[in-house]
């Protein structure tokens, strides 16, 4: 077993101090105990601020271990739905199946439920066409067949609580895992991700990251959707107006229809088209430039969405984000 980190032992410790702190008898509710005169008025301000602070470190301390376990539940939910999808994909190729069918790819029940209409319609037959052809070809398309709806998979439809929009999936080798502007661990973070990171580094204080997994966002209940969910190898675009805009247009109109409050961070022209699909009387729609290289200093640097995605949901009775990779 690894020892406990510094970090560890010092949260042990201060929750040990809390607790001790909270056992204590609060003496300021005792109608029995007599102070002089003249000390009483001090004594008691001086209890109740540090019984005050007491309350506030323990609810801070309720506070991350909530999330700790937030995110720890939704990550075990989504580790179960990607080992299925795997699973899905060897079956397929074990028949001489190059792509399974893009229904099997889903498999997280909540949006099963919520899609399952839409999965249904002809155009989705259509979509699923194309993209077994695609994928016979000689060129790669990304992402990873088990990771299409990553997510999905990794965002329970009942777990929403911000979405953010990108476009078609990053186009170079290893790049794409199904989340919008994320890659994976060892992949060098895009450019665009970087300019998010100092944006919640000049906003809320957060550290810059050596890479550029954003699960942890996922698992706490930020979809990071795509648009269009696959492309080919080095062409950026190229599976657009192929059937995805429509079933991700079904995705969000659903968040929008079934949800309140849900908090839409739309980044550049293209996300924020999508803001026809939102109800703005029954959610928070936060707009600013891409955090492109070329349109990060337009409006995306200053934004401060990421402190202001928290205070709307701590407004609302919500666990914040922990936006800290």
């Amino acid at each position: 077993m690894n020892n406990p980190s510094e970090e560890e032992e010092e949260e042990e410790e201060e929750g040990t101090l809390t607790t001790q702190a909270l056992k204590r008898p609060l003496i300021i509710d005792d109608p029995t105990r007599k102070l002089p005169l003249e000390q009483s008025t001090g004594e008691l301000a001086g209890e109740l601020s540090v019984h005050n602070k007491v309350e506030q470190k323990a609810s801070e301390i309720s506070k991350v271990q909530k999330m700790r376990m937030e995110i720890n539940k939704a990550s075990a939910r989504a580790k179960r739905n990607l080992r299925a999808c795997q699973d899905r994909v060897a079956e397929a190729q074990g028949k001489g199946v190059t792509y399974p069918e893009l229904v099997e790819l889903l498999v997280d029940q909540s949006w099963v439920e919520v899609l399952q209409n839409e999965l249904c319609k002809p155009y989705m037959e259509k979509l699923a066409q194309f993209v077994r052809q695609e994928a016979a070809a000689k060129i790669p398309i990304y992402p990873p067949a088990a990771k299409l709806f990553n997510a999905f998979n990794s965002c329970p439809f009942e777990s929403v609580k911000v979405v953010i929009l990108g476009q078609d999936p990053y186009h170079g080798p290893g790049q794409a895992m199904g989340l919008c502007f994320s890659v994976p661990h060892g992949i060098k973070v895009p450019s665009s991700l970087v300019n998010i990171y100092k944006e919640i580094h000049a906003d809320i204080g957060c550290s810059i990251p050596s890479h550029g997994n954003l699960e942890r966002w996922a698992f706490q209940g930020v979809l990071l959707l795509n648009t269009v969910l696959t492309v080919r190898d080095q062409h950026a675009n190229s599976h657009a107006k192929k059937g995805w805009e429509p079933f991700t247009d079904a995705a969000i109109r659903a968040v929008s229809q079934q949800h309140t409050g849900i908090i839409f961070l739309l980044w550049g022209n293209s996300a924020q088209e999508k803001s026809r699909l939102i109800d703005a009387k029954a959610h928070h729609i936060l707009k600013a430039s891409h955090p492109s290289g070329l349109s990060a200093h337009k409006g995306f640097f200053g934004c401060r969405h990421f402190s202001q995605t928290n205070k709307l949901l701590e407004k609302a009775g919500h666990l914040p984000i922990d936006w800290q990779l």
